[in-house]
């Protein structure tokens, strides 16, 4: 059982695993935090598995959120070779039938979570947040085919005074197929019809339309362009929809650019505290960078060059060419940080030889190298990520290693396939910038504050 204090104050009470009962508190942000300008739009950000958050996760064993982290990768790796499946939905064939997904979309369980306002009058929805995708979408009545449950009510187009579909002619609906890798279709009525899969069979499909965004304090977005959810499937937590925040003029962060500048900053909390999602101006000398690296496989997702990784101050036995023959991308929606097989067996390796005195577990689903007991029992050796041009992420503990239950505690790094991924486990708790006019990504330590 756990006792914690909710966003509102509110105390709640819920078991985890049958553990005994211990204090849960849901810290607040320090005002201001350390990194951010106040002139950008900043919202709050909340761990996908924290009680803190306003439409958590189930509580699933960590062996399932593994299972949805590879469903992610492969998802990402699909991407890369354009071969994302496509939806299957009625609302596309109207004389097929639909067929119901077992749960499985990765999209729900390693991403986090905030709000934003719509329409007019505007009303709040709860949305993951994913640099992976570039659409925006959000359920939508009347849910023609199929809606998860979510929390709060399902975004009504017929109760705004603003919201409007977009036609298949115009440029929008244009630009969909390089937004989600799938060719927009066209409703018997002209209405542009959307469609966006994520690699693991789970997909939103609906009309592409129009209305005023709200966010923040006073900021208000006329004709943002998103997806209006008719048929969505697959496991999405109980949030609304998806904000997207790659690299495409469909994105959020592209539509909101002309008046607050083609910047976004993160940090990504842990359970126990909340981040922040700031697009916009934000203190460029208090971050290290690195180049945003251009590849011609995907124009849309962020790209770094990992150069080094040091243990205990010692870099890893092996060759520069093992960390440059394999694509890196940074994710927000990734957990576990993938790396290429040879420096992730280095550095399995030299962690291991670092915590040799203490007794070794078996496997845990991906996670190959662990240790029994708790995080807090280890002296993890520091672990460096360093990038092309110096940018570092100094790892804490945290960063390095995982509880994965109440007795095994896991190095939170796994070997790759055709893509390397800097994964949010990371990432936690850093504040980073990706500064798309000026193509680079910067990383600043006590993000969260």
């Amino acid at each position: 059982m756990v006792i914690w204090k909710g966003p509102n104050g509110g105390k709640c009470t819920y078991w985890v695993h049958g553990q005994p009962p211990y204090a849960f508190l849901c810290r607040r942000q320090p005002d201001p935090l350390p990194h951010l300008n106040s002139s950008g739009l900043h919202l709050t950000l909340h761990h996908p598995r924290s009680p803190c958050s306003p439409a958590p996760v189930p509580d699933l064993p960590f062996s399932a959120v593994l299972s949805h982290d590879e469903a992610r990768v492969r998802s990402l790796a699909a991407r890369l070779t354009k071969s994302l499946p496509k939806p299957v939905s009625s609302l596309l064939r109207p004389a097929a039938v639909s067929v119901p997904l077992s749960p499985g979309s990765s999209i729900g369980v390693g991403n986090y979570i905030t709000r934003i306002d719509l329409g007019t009058p505007a009303k709040s929805y709860v949305m993951l947040v994913d640099t992976g995708s570039s659409l925006s979408w959000l359920q939508c009545s009347p849910c023609s085919v199929s809606c998860h449950a979510q929390v709060g009510s399902v975004f009504n187009p017929a109760s705004s005074a603003t919201y409007r579909a977009v036609s298949c002619s115009a440029s929008e609906c244009d630009s969909l197929e390089s937004a989600t890798l799938n060719p927009s279709e066209c409703s018997l009525s002209d209405v542009c019809i959307y469609q966006a899969s994520y690699g693991d069979s789970s997909f939103s499909v609906g009309y592409l339309s129009k209305d005023t965004l709200s966010l923040g304090s006073g900021n208000r977005v006329a004709n943002f362009v998103f997806g209006c959810g008719q048929d969505n499937e697959g496991l999405f937590g109980r949030s609304a929809g998806l904000i997207g925040l790659a690299r495409n003029r469909l994105s959020l962060l592209s539509q909101l650019a002309p008046s607050l500048g083609y910047s976004f900053s993160y940090c990504l909390p842990t359970t126990a505290s909340t981040g922040y999602l700031s697009i916009g101006s934000y203190k460029p000398g208090q971050y290290s960078y690195t180049p945003m690296q251009s590849s011609s496989l995907d124009d849309t997702l962020y790209f770094v060059r990992l150069t080094s990784i040091t243990v205990g101050g010692r870099g890893l036995p092996v060759s520069s060419s093992a960390y440059a023959g394999t694509p890196t991308v940074i994710d927000s929606g990734t957990v576990i940080t993938r790396l290429p097989s040879d420096v992730y067996d280095a550095l399995s390796g030299a962690v291991a030889a670092a915590l040799r005195g203490y007794p070794r577990a078996p496997a845990y689903s991906i996670l190959d190298t662990c240790f029994k007991g708790g995080l807090s029992r280890l002296a993890v050796p520091a672990v460096e990520m360093v990038f092309r041009g110096g940018a570092t992420l100094r790892l804490a503990p945290g960063n390095v290693m995982i509880d994965v239950d109440s007795s095994t505690t896991c190095l939170a790094f796994a070997p790759s396939g055709r893509v390397a991924i800097v994964g949010n486990k990371q990432q936690e708790t850093y504040s980073v910038v990706y500064d798309v006019g000026r193509l680079r990504i910067g990383f600043a330590a006590g993000g969260c504050g």
